[in-house]
C-alpha cells in the first residue's frame, strides 16, 4: 500500500544535478525515491561490499554504474564517496548545459552526513527534510483513528501493513537506530544513561527544558545533557519549542519545550503496548499536545509554510501551548485538548494584555475528533486544510 507524501511535489519540481534527502531511518526516504523515478539505480551502502569499494576507490566504484541516474542510500558510510560525487555532477552539468537530477542521495545519519555534505557539496545539492508521515498523509490514504496513529506514530511500515507489530517494530527500531546511528556515531560513552536520558525525555513531553534537573536524574553533568539533546535534535528524534520573547517579556519562561518528532517512539520509551491505555492515563494530554506540535512541524517543513512556532508560558501561570507567527504582526495562538473545552479567558492574561496591547491574537482549540472546522475548533484531521489557507 503506497502512502502519498506531502513533500513531492517539491521534489519533482527540482531539477538539481543532485538531491540529498535527509531524516531518520524507515520514514521512507528511499520509497519516495523510487516510487517517484524507478529509473534510479539504487545502491545500499548498508551492504558492506559496496560500502568498502566507495571508500576505498570511488572512481571505480561510480564507473561501474555508469547508469545516467544513480540512488545512493546511506551515503554517509563512504567519506570519500563525496568529491567524486562532486566532479560527477560539475562534468554533468558542463556536457549537457542543463540542469536534471541524476544522483539523489539518502543519509539517515543526520551528524555523519552534513559533515561529508559540507565538506564537498556545499552550494551543489538541494536539500529535502523527510520525516514520519503526518496525521493528515495518513488520513488521506485510509480510515485510521487519532489515537492509534498517536500510538503508532508516523511509521509508514505499521500503516502500509497492518500485521506489523508496533511494539516489536518500535523495540527494534530503538535499539538499532539509538545504537547504530547516534550512540556510535556521536561518540557516546555513557550509552545506559543516555537511554535513561531518552526515556525521562519521552515521560516528559511537551515539558520545559530543565537541564539541571535532567542532569540530577540522569546523573551526568549539565553540559553532557546540552550535548545529547543537540545529538537528538540533528538525528530528528526530538524538537525544542523556543519560548516567544520581546522586549516586553521579561515575565515570561525562557527556556525552550521540548517534543517528539514522531509520538510512536515517545509511547514506546513510555512503555505502552497498545493505544486504549493511553486514553485514561495522565499522559494523554501530553502526548496529544506532542502530536499537535508533530502536525505543525511537518506541515511547515512539508509544505514550506513561513511561519514560527514558539511556546507561551509566563512566570505568573499564563500558559498556551503554542504561538504561531507568520509575520511580525500576525500571531494565532492554538491549544491542543483531546476533547473541546470552554476556551479559557486568555485575554485578560497579564503578559498578553501586556504584550499585544490592542492586538491581542485569536485562539483556536486544536482537539482530537471531529470532521469539520468549526469556529475557533480545529479538529486534528483539519489541521493541515487551517494551516494552508490564509490565517
Amino acid at each position: 500500500m503506497w502512502i502519498e507524501r506531502d513533500i513531492s511535489f517539491k521534489v519533482t519540481e527540482n531539477t538539481d544535478v543532485i538531491q540529498i534527502f535527509r531524516g531518520p531511518r524507515q520514514c521512507g526516504k528511499s520509497s519516495l525515491i523510487l516510487h517517484l523515478d524507478p529509473g534510479f539505480k539504487e545502491l545500499s551502502l548498508d551492504d558492506i561490499s559496496l560500502r568498502e569499494l566507495a571508500q576505498s576507490d570511488p572512481e571505480l566504484f561510480l564507473k561501474q554504474f555508469e547508469l545516467e541516474k544513480l540512488f545512493i542510500d546511506e551515503a554517509q558510510y563512504a567519506p570519500a564517496l563525496f568529491p567524486a560525487l562532486k566532479r560527477k555532477a560539475d562534468l554533468y552539468k558542463r556536457e549537457h548545459k542543463r540542469s536534471k537530477t541524476i544522483l539523489r542521495l539518502t543519509g539517515s545519519n543526520q551528524i555523519l552526513m552534513d559533515k561529508n555534505v559540507k565538506e564537498s557539496l556545499a552550494g551543489r545539492a538541494s536539500f529535502f527534510e523527510l520525516n514520519t508521515l503526518s496525521v493528515a498523509e495518513i488520513l488521506a490514504a485510509k480510515n485510521c483513528s487519532i489515537q492509534d496513529i498517536l500510538y503508532k506514530g508516523g511509521w509508514p511500515e505499521l500503516h502500509a501493513d497492518e500485521t506489523k507489530d508496533p511494539k516489536k517494530f518500535l523495540n527494534d527500531y530503538l535499539s538499532s537506530y539509538i545504537e547504530k546511528d547516534i550512540i556510535l556515531a556521536a561518540g557516546i560513552q555513557k550509552s545506559r544513561e543516555f537511554f535513561k536520558f531518552i526515556k525521562l525525555l519521552a515521560g516528559r513531553v511537551g515539558g520545559i527544558l530543565e537541564l539541571s534537573t535532567f542532569s540530577n536524574d540522569v546523573g551526568v553533568d549539565s553540559k553532557t545533557i546540552k550535548e545529547w539533546i543537540s545529538v537528538l535534535e540533528k538525528m530528528h528524534i526530538i524538537c525544542l519549542v523556543p519560548p516567544y520573547a520581546n522586549n516586553l517579556s521579561s515575565r515570561l519562561i525562557k527556556s525552550p519545550k521540548f517534543y517528539f518528532i514522531d509520538t510512536g517512539l515517545a509511547c514506546r520509551l513510555q512503555g505502552w503496548t497498545g493505544p486504549e491505555p493511553i486514553m485514561t492515563s495522565p499522559q494523554q494530554g501530553p502526548l496529544f499536545e506532542n502530536l499537535v506540535f508533530s502536525e505543525l512541524y511537518k506541515m511547515k517543513i512539508n509544505y514550506l509554510l513561513d511561519f514560527e512556532i514558539f511556546h507561551w508560558r509566563s512566570r505568573d501561570g499564563e500558559e498556551i501551548d503554542f504561538l504561531i507567527q507568520r509575520s511580525p504582526n500576525n500571531f494565532i495562538f492554538i491549544e491542543a485538548k483531546v476533547s473541546p473545552t470552554r476556551l479559557h479567558d486568555y485575554k485578560n492574561f497579564p503578559q498578553v494584555r501586556s504584550i499585544f496591547k490592542n492586538r491581542i491574537p485569536p485562539l483556536f482549540q486544536c482537539h482530537q475528533e471531529g470532521d469539520h472546522i468549526i469556529g475557533d475548533r480545529i479538529p486534528l484531521a483539519k489541521l493541515k486544510e487551517f494551516l494552508i489557507s490564509d490565517f
